[in-house]
């Protein structure tokens, strides 16, 4: 899990001053909260931060069904013997890394108690089913990520859960940017990259109107393989870019204007 040399770090479009800031976090044994759209490069700058600081990384996507022994663990029967399992978040503190809980709004509301004290000076994590109180090192960082753009008022996170950490925003790159990741990402060129780009930004003004969610770098990139592939560009847009976005057909069919705009139909 950790990386050697720099061509181990994956590839990642600074949008500000959040590598240094997180940087700083890290040493100063900070918790951090990354909020931002879907897509908009929240995981790949945690790869690329932990890659950086040549630490593990251990990724958790949160749902619905996630609970606070699925992160601590528990015991498990095998062999005519009950042994103790960690989860992810106490191997994290263990042993040091990066604990990274993306979505961790989606997760049932346990999840936030347990991780409340290792946000805290006490950095702990009290394993009840083991009677272990757990001291993170100073290696270790938990990190959350939400969009706050796409919560209900059911699933939102708590001030005092909010507080708890050093925040950063993170937003769509600007176009120039985004298309050096298409690029880099899949080897397409230029022209193309640009147009995907152009037709992303024109999408994302839809959003809050016929879209929930604007159209992200991923799927760009996604369609960008597609069509480098040698697959018809526009089906890879319609594939790759439109039916994400929407289930509705008329919704799908009006976004498809936007692509035939650029290609033509």
């Amino acid at each position: 899990m950790t990386n050697d040399s720099q061509s181990d770090i994956p590839f990642y479009s600074s949008q500000g001053n959040e590598e240094a800031l997180f940087e700083h976090a890290y040493g100063n044994q900070l918790p951090v909260l990354l909020k931002g759209p879907t897509g908009s490069g929240k995981t790949r700058f945690i790869a690329h931060m932990a890659a950086k600081l040549n630490v593990p990384l251990y990724t958790v996507s949160c749902h619905d069904d996630l609970t606070a022994s699925d992160l601590v663990g528990r015991y498990l029967i095998g062999d005519g013997q009950t042994i103790w399992n960690d989860g992810p978040l106490s191997r994290a503190v263990r042993e040091g890394g990066i604990c990274y809980l993306d979505e961790v709004v989606e997760a049932r509301k346990d999840t936030t108690v347990v991780i409340h004290p290792l946000t805290d000076d006490r950095r702990i994590l009290p394993i009840d089913r083991t009677g272990e109180t757990l001291h993170a090192p100073n290696n270790f960082m938990l990190v959350i990520s939400y969009n706050p753009g796409y919560q209900s008022m059911m699933k939102g996170l708590k001030p005092s859960t909010r507080q708890r950490f050093i925040s950063m925003t993170f937003n769509y790159l600007k176009a120039a940017q985004e298309q050096e990741v298409i690029e880099k990402e899949t080897g397409i060129d230029a022209p193309m990259a640009k147009k995907l780009v152009a037709m992303a930004n024109a999408l994302r003004q839809l959003k809050d109107h016929d879209l929930e969610e604007g159209a992200s770098t991923r799927l760009l990139v996604y369609t960008a393989r597609l069509i480098k592939s040698g697959f018809d560009p526009v089906e890879a847009c319609l594939a790759g870019l439109i039916e994400p976005l929407s289930d509705e057909e008329d919704v799908v069919s009006a976004l498809m204007e936007v692509v035939y705009a650029s290609f033509g139909k």
